[in-house]
């Protein structure tokens, strides 16, 4: 095992979409390992670093929420940004007032967790990168508050405020609760040079929370794609 992070994460709304839901948003009942992923990556990120969630610690009692939000139909897609770079497409812009949508969603609120997660060096690695050295990038960087990007609860809107811990505190959460099946991450695909591309098929697996604590690691055996 690489080298090993216990934080804290709390926030007022969090939204981890289930991707079988396709118009309305509803959030599964606690984060998803990629989300989780995701956040700390906002941290420290480095293509030759692969974070893993170890442990999910729910330390709230789940409480849902339902709310309309306003977005937009459309997306802006990488390959219409590089036509434009390449003065190969007109106006790419989106305009709110042309494809706005207001829909429901049903959020997760006052949510917070502790997480325990390690990284560990991938094939991507610099000559010169040690695992000594990016946890201590990772570590000043926590206790520092420091971020490339805003870490967010699942989408942009619900921002996520991070502490580094010693020791997580025990969830008031009681019993054996089925999650079902949950989206664990993306398997982006490679090429023969062993560099990833952009596409990705989703891995899920079926965790249980036991007492408020989710061992995502042992999960974590029995993938699904």
């Amino acid at each position: 095992m690489g080298y090993g992070i216990k934080i804290l994460i709390e926030g007022d709304y969090a939204l981890f979409s289930r991707p079988e839901m396709k118009v309305e948003r509803v959030s599964y009942d606690v984060p998803t390992p990629s989300a989780l992923t995701g956040l700390i990556s906002n941290i420290y990120w480095h293509p030759g670093m692969k974070y893993i969630i170890d442990t999910i610690y729910v330390l709230r009692p789940v409480q849902f929420v339902n709310l309309r939000r306003n977005e937009v139909s459309e997306k802006l897609l990488p390959s219409a940004v590089k036509k434009q770079m390449d003065g190969m497409a007109d106006d790419i812009s989106i305009y709110t007032k042309e494809c706005i949508s207001q829909r429901a969603s049903l959020l997760l609120k006052n949510v917070l967790y502790g997480v325990e997660a390690h990284f560990e060096l991938t094939d991507e690695k610099e000559e010169n990168q040690t695992p000594e050295k990016c946890y201590n990038i990772l570590l000043r960087r926590l206790r520092k508050g420091q971020h490339f990007a805003q870490p967010c609860l699942g989408c942009r809107e619900f921002p996520a405020r991070i502490t580094l811990t010693d020791k997580i505190p025990q969830s008031p959460i009681t019993g054996d609760v089925d999650l079902g099946y949950m989206l664990y991450d993306l398997q982006y695909k490679k090429d023969k040079t062993g560099k990833s591309l952009d596409s990705a098929e989703p891995r899920f697996y079926r965790p249980h929370m036991i007492n408020g604590v989710i061992d995502v690691a042992k999960y974590a055996k029995g993938l699904l794609c």
